[in-house]
C-alpha cells in the first residue's frame, strides 16, 4: 500500500516510517480474524485493516474527523493482529504515530477530555493510593458496576529481608503497589527463596504506558527517561536485570529503546534497559530448574489467561503453562486464549461497554472448564477479570509464593545464569 505523505510530515522520521508500515500491509484480512473489536462489533473499521486504511488517509493529509478518532480509540492496543499477519506489520508502532496526529487535531468533547486529564491526574498521583483504601472502605455499599472496579483490600504479606550476592532491579509501577501489593511482595519472596535479592528504586515510578494510552506521548517520554535515570546506577553497580511482573508495564519498557530512539541523550542506555527488562516467567524455570523439591506434589486446576501484553506484546508463549504443569497444576486449556479480556490498560474505564462485553465473552470461556484459580500475568486483567466471577483470579507467581511457602521450599543461591 503505497503512502505519498503530507508536505507536514514528508521530511519527519515519524511519517518515514508510518508510510513504510503501511507500506508492508497487503489488505489479506487476517488480522480481522484475531481483532476483538472487529469480532464484537462487525466494522470494518474496528479492526487493524480498515484503521490502517484511516491512518493512511490521515498521512496523505486528510483531515481526520471524530469518527476516525474513535475508531482509532476502539483499538485495545492488544497485538494479536501483529501475531497474526504474514506480512510483519508493526501495526502497534503504527498506532502511535497515529494517535498522537489525531489528537493534535481533533477536539475531543469535553467529557471525554476531562476523564483523561482525571485518570492521568488520579491514577499517577499520590493522591490514588489514599483513594483507593476510602472506595475499598466503602466497597460494600458501592453500585455493582463501581463495586468491581475497587478490588478487595490485600494484605502483602512480609517483604523479604536478607542480602544476597545477587540482585535485579524490580519495577513497582504506579497502580500495583496500591491496588495488589501482594503481587510484588510474593515476587520478592519467590526470588529471595532462590538466592536473589529485588532491589526497589525509589525514584523509578510509572512505566509511561498510562500516559501513552491517555493522549500524553510526551508524559510518557518523561517517564521512562526518569525510570532510567533511576536504574542506571543499579545496573552499573552489577543488577543482572529489570523483573517487571506487570507484562503490561513490561512491554512498554521493552519499547524504551524505539520509543526514545531519536534521543541521543537516551537511545543507547534505552537499548540497554530494553534488553534486561525481563518477565518472571523469563527467569524462573531455570532457577526452579536448580530446586527440584518445587516439583512433585499436586496442585490446582487451574487456568492460566495469558494477557495480550504477554503473548503479543513480549512474544512470550507457553512458558508459564508449562512451568504450572511441572509444578503439579492441571492447567486447564480453554477457548479464544489469543483475544483479549478488555482490560488494557485504562482501556475499561475509557470504553467501558466493550471492555465488559469482552470480559464476559472471556469469562464465559475460562469458567466452562471449571477451574478452581484463574491466573494471569498483568495487573489490569487480574483486576479486571475478577470483577466479573467469584472465581479466584490472582497473579501466577502469588500462587508459586504460596506453594513454595506450603512446601518448605529451601532457600539458597540458585545457577549462576538466567534462561
Amino acid at each position: 500500500m503505497q503512502t505519498q505523505l503530507a508536505d507536514f510530515l514528508e521530511d519527519t522520521p515519524a511519517g518515514r516510517e508510518a508510510a513504510a508500515i503501511v507500506g508492508n500491509c497487503v489488505h489479506c484480512g487476517f488480522c480481522t480474524a484475531t481483532c476483538p473489536t472487529y469480532q464484537l462489533l462487525g466494522d470494518e473499521l474496528d479492526g487493524p485493516r480498515g484503521r490502517i486504511y484511516l491512518i493512511k488517509q490521515v498521512l496523505e493529509g486528510a483531515t481526520p474527523t471524530a469518527a476516525t478518532q474513535l475508531h482509532l480509540d476502539r483499538c485495545l492496543g492488544c497485538l494479536g493482529c501483529e501475531t497474526t499477519c504474514p506480512s510483519g506489520v508493526q501495526y502497534g508502532r503504527l498506532l502511535d504515530i497515529a494517535r498522537p496526529l489525531v489528537a493534535q487535531r481533533v477536539q475531543r468533547p469535553a467529557t471525554q477530555s476531562l476523564l483523561r486529564r482525571t485518570l492521568r491526574a488520579g491514577l499517577l498521583g499520590r493522591a490514588f493510593a489514599p483513594a483507593l483504601r476510602l472506595a475499598q472502605a466503602l466497597r460494600p455499599l458501592l453500585p455493582a458496576t463501581l463495586r468491581e472496579q475497587v478490588p478487595a483490600t490485600q494484605d502483602s504479606g512480609a517483604w523479604p529481608t536478607r542480602v544476597h550476592p545477587r540482585r535485579m532491579l524490580l519495577l513497582a509501577g504506579c497502580v500495583q503497589p496500591a491496588m495488589l501489593p501482594n503481587i510484588d511482595a510474593a515476587t520478592a519472596r519467590v526470588f529471595d527463596a532462590l538466592g536473589i535479592q529485588l532491589v526497589v528504586e525509589p525514584r523509578a515510578g510509572c512505566c509511561g504506558a498510562l500516559p501513552r494510552h491517555l493522549d500524553d506521548p510526551d508524559g510518557a517520554l518523561n517517564m521512562a527517561r526518569r525510570n532510567i535515570d533511576a536504574w542506571w546506577p543499579q545496573l552499573e553497580a552489577g543488577c543482572e536485570a529489570i523483573v517487571v511482573n506487570a507484562s503490561g508495564c513490561g512491554a512498554h519498557v521493552a519499547e524504551y529503546s524505539w520509543l526514545l530512539r531519536h534521543d541521543a541523550a537516551y537511545a543507547h542506555r534505552a537499548e540497554r534497559v530494553s534488553a534486561l527488562a525481563r518477565d518472571p516467567c523469563e527467569l524462573l524455570p531455570g532457577l526452579l530448574a536448580g530446586h527440584r523439591g518445587a516439583a512433585g506434589r499436586r496442585g490446582p486446576r487451574v487456568a492460566f489467561h495469558p494477557p495480550c501484553s504477554l503473548q503479543h506484546g513480549r512474544k512470550i508463549r507457553g512458558v508459564v503453562e508449562s512451568m504450572l504443569a511441572t509444578l503439579g497444576c492441571e492447567v486447564l486449556p480453554f477457548a479464544e486464549a489469543h483475544l483479549c479480556c478488555g482490560a488494557a490498560g485504562s482501556y475499561s474505564l475509557t470504553q467501558p461497554a466493550i471492555a465488559r462485553a469482552l470480559r464476559e465473552r472471556k469469562l464465559g470461556h475460562l469458567e466452562r472448564v471449571e477451574p478452581e484459580l484463574i491466573l494471569s500475568a498483568n495487573v489490569g486483567c487480574i483486576a479486571h477479570l475478577q470483577g466479573g466471577t467469584t472465581v479466584p483470579v490472582m497473579h501466577w507467581i502469588e500462587w508459586l509464593d504460596q506453594r513454595l511457602a506450603a512446601d518448605a521450599f529451601p532457600s539458597g543461591p540458585g545457577p549462576d545464569t538466567f534462561a
